[in-house]
Formats: C-alpha cells, sequence, structure tokens
C-alpha cells in the first residue's frame, strides 16, 4: 500500500543514476551473473572461501554459469567473519585499503570492512542514488545527526549526500539544543537520524517552545533500529514532514543497500550492487518474492572485503511487482525483527516490533517507551512503560486506568501474552541518542 504525506511533497520522481535504476530485468539478472564471475575470483583470493569454493568444485568465477551454480555456495555467518578478525577476510594487500569499518561488537569481537577508494566511491554513489530516490537533491540543506568513525552511518550518508551537491552539516549525533539551533540557523531541509532521536527531538522542540514555522525540515532519513510504521507516521504527523525507511548493515557497507523512493511503498535493493536472496531461517530453503523469511546478501563490487551469501538474520519479504516510480530493482518490507531478537515470553513468540506498532497508535502515548521482562517465580513478566502526554487528561484517575487496559488488552490480543502497563511523564524514561535499547530482559541475572 502506497503511503504518502502531504507536506509539500514533490512527486516529480528523481534518479541519480536513471540507465541503471531503470534497467531491463533481463539485462539485470545477466549483469548480476557477470558481476558474480568477478566477485568469485576476487573472494577466491581470501583463505576461507578458497577452502569452501574448492570444497564444492568451484575453482574460478568461470564457474559460475548460472543461479542455480551460484547456490551451491555455503552460507556466510557473522561467527565466521568473527572468527577471522581482524585480515581474515582481506582480499587486497593493505597498501590498496584507504578506510575500514566494524560492527559495534558489543556481543564479542567484531566484524572488520575494508575498503579501497573504488569500493568508497561505489558506497558514496548508492548512498546517493537512495537520497534521490526519497526526493532529496543539490538543493537541500542536509544534517546528518549519526555517529561519524567507525560506525558507517555518518560517512556513509555523508558522502552520498556530497556527491548529490546538497550541503551537508556534519553534525553527529548528541546535544541536542545545538541541533535544533542549527536547524533554525541553516535552514535544514533534509536530516539523518535514528527513529528514537527523532522523536527525542520532537519532544525537546516542544519543551523548548519552538513553532515548527521556525524550521525547513520536509524529509527525515531514519535507520540503524528497527521501527514501526506507527512510528513513521506518529513522526510525519508531529513534525509535518515526510519520512523515509532506510535499511543497511556494516557488512554490506552500511546505509545504502535499500532505501524508500517517494513512493514508501517497500525499500528499493541496489541489486546491481548485490544479489538478494529471502531464505528460510531453520531449512535455508530460498523464498519466492511474497514469502517472509531471513535476509541473504552477496556483494558484487566490492574489493577489498567480498562477502558471498550472508546470513543477515534480519527478517522481510519481497514485494512482488515493479513500483510506480520506475526502477526495476526489487523493494523490500520493513524489517519485522531478528532471528537473535525475537523474544520467547512464556512460550510464546513476539519481536519488540510488534509491541511498538501497538502503542504507537495512541495518541495519548509520548515518544518513548521500554519493554522489561523479568522472572515471577516459574513464568516470565513482560512490563511496558510508555511515557504519556500530560495534556491529554484531564486529571481523572480513572482516565488514566482506562488508558492502562486499552493499551495492555491491545497488547495482549496482538502477541498472545499479558503485559504490565506502567504510564510515566514526558522525559522519565532513559533517553539514548543512538541506537535505542528498548529491550531490558533481566530474566537471566534472577
Amino acid at each position: 500500500m502506497m503511503i504518502l504525506n502531504n507536506k509539500e511533497l514533490d512527486l516529480e520522481i528523481n534518479y541519480f543514476d536513471k540507465k541503471n535504476e531503470t534497467l531491463d530485468r533481463e539485462y539485470l539478472e545477466k549483469l548480476q551473473l557477470t558481476k558474480l564471475v568477478k566477485t568469485v575470483d576476487q573472494a577466491l583470493k581470501i583463505e576461507f572461501y578458497k577452502k569452501r569454493l574448492n570444497g564444492i568444485g568451484i575453482k574460478s568465477g568461470r564457474d559460475i554459469k548460472s543461479f542455480e551454480d551460484f547456490k551451491k555456495i555455503p552460507f556466510t555467518s557473522k561467527d565466521e567473519l568473527r572468527s577471522s578478525y581482524p585480515k581474515g577476510f582481506l582480499s587486497v594487500d593493505m597498501d590498496d585499503v584507504i578506510r575500514l569499518h566494524t560492527s559495534s561488537g558489543t556481543t564479542g569481537v567484531p566484524t572488520v570492512i575494508y575498503h579501497t577508494r573504488n569500493d568508497i566511491e561505489n558506497w558514496a554513489f548508492l548512498t546517493a542514488r537512495c537520497m534521490m530516490a526519497a526526493g532529496a537533491t543539490k538543493k537541500d540543506i542536509f544534517q546528518n545527526m549519526t555517529g561519524y568513525g567507525l560506525f558507517t552511518g555518518g560517512l556513509g550518508m555523508h558522502y552520498g549526500a556530497e556527491k548529490i551537491g546538497m550541503t551537508v552539516i556534519p553534525a553527529g549525533s548528541g546535544n541536542t539544543k545545538r541541533q535544533i539551533q542549527m536547524m533554525k540557523d541553516f535552514k535544514t531541509t533534509v536530516v539523518h537520524a535514528t527513529p528514537s532521536y527523532m522523536l527525542h527531538i520532537y519532544d525537546i522542540i516542544v519543551e523548548e517552545g519552538i513553532n515548527l514555522s521556525e524550521l525547513s525540515l520536509k524529509r527525515a532519513f531514519l535507520g540503524a533500529e528497527p521501527y514501526g510504521e506507527q512510528t513513521r507516521k506518529k513522526l510525519e504527523d508531529l513534525l509535518k514532514i515526510d519520512v523515509y525507511n532506510s535499511y543497511g548493515l556494516s557488512e554490506m557497507n552500511g546505509p545504502g543497500v535499500s532505501f524508500e523512493c517517494i513512493y514508501k511503498n517497500g525499500m528499493h535493493t541496489w541489486e546491481d550492487f548485490f544479489i538478494l536472496e529471502i531464505i528460510d531461517p531453520v531449512t535455508g530453503k530460498v523464498l519466492e518474492d511474497g514469502k517472509q523469511g531471513e535476509i541473504v546478501f552477496t556483494t558484487l563490487d566490492r574489493e577489498a572485503t567480498p562477502i558471498l551469501r550472508y546470513r543477515t538474520k534480519d527478517l522481510t519479504h519481497v514485494y512482488k511487482g515493479r513500483c510506480e516510480c520506475g526502477r526495476v530493482h526489487r523493494r523490500i518490507s520493513r524489517i519485522t525483527g531478528r532471528t537473535d531478537d525475537m523474544l520467547i515470553i512464556n512460550g510464546a513468540n513476539v519481536f519488540p516490533s510488534q509491541i511498538e506498532e501497538v502503542i504507537m497508535k495512541y495518541p495519548e502515548v509520548g515518544t518513548n517507551y521500554q519493554i522489561f521482562l523479568t522472572n515471577k517465580g516459574a513464568l516470565d513478566k513482560l512490563t511496558v512503560k510508555v511515557e504519556i502526554y500530560s495534556k491529554m487528561f484531564k486529571g481523572e484517575i480513572s482516565e488514566l486506568d482506562s488508558l492502562k487496559k486499552r493499551i495492555a488488552d491491545h497488547i495482549k490480543s496482538a502477541i498472545i501474552v499479558n503485559p504490565t502497563v506502567e504510564l510515566h511523564e514526558p522525559g522519565s524514561l532513559p533517553v539514548s541518542e543512538g541506537k535505542a535499547k528498548r529491550v531490558i530482559d533481566e530474566r537471566s541475572k534472577l
């Protein structure tokens, strides 16, 4: 379903690279196979892939003559990338590497992705494609409010914005009042941030008594953490802007893998640079378009760190049919969760996004929430803490009790788990200026 906001949305379709964004589908698939031959040859320079591919009879990229041959290649996992830290997946001389990025490594050894000059150029090219697809032009003032450094979001979008010709404000994350002041002073029209941080920015705008008419903001590009459609709608309604969903991961560069166009009807995945597969996360079988499963990616133009059939653990599906924007590159739905962030609560499988989707439907609910899991005897206890807008109430306790019950009943009907709902004043729950920590699971500590 097409989701459009009416706030100054120019439906003129912009392309950064029209020829390759609107390729004939048959030609695109032939191009993928041609690039795959070179990618496999590059991967064979890595000892890990040399052993793996030789073991199934692949000695050269020329042994890949069809997508059926390609599907014989085993999947690559994050654990395998980590076990080869720091240089196990490097396929060029270090003299040819101009930059490296790593994952956060919060759960152990990070993954490392190396980039040659061509890799960096391609990455900037892809992020430029993304932003223009979502309506940005060289006339925009772009305020980049994500972290720079090893985190890929900052530099990835920065280089793409410059490639388009936008004026870039490399604000980085944090210092929210200053961020808002810069928006006013420099008439920022486009921002890049996490969804949780954009919600926090709105809270500060209200707290400071700033009128939205003082801002020139038109678009927000959001990513780096999962969020639901109701959160997008909430932000669009609160800030009177258009919000675009994006998807990327550090192993595939970072931002620039998939992005919504102006029609907001799924995220176009740039298939001339990546092979996209959706698999059954249990059996590994490749699924047809429309079926929900785990995303698997293969790089097609990466020189320094080629990766074959990488299991992302992210869950989505591919939309059938072609987008109205004319781009041939297939579209994936927003990420519904990860195979490793699914919560098992009293035997029920629950994704945090299911809870967010419910609570963000309530206009009384503010911009921040947290999910707590603890033990109560042999059972799990789910507590959902939400901030509420005090202006929505007349001071009647019965009104608050009624809201708690409605939210709790709605959550239970969505996830088949009975929650305890707590209502909190605005600003009372912890705020993150980076990726939000929405789930606090303390069950293992008891």
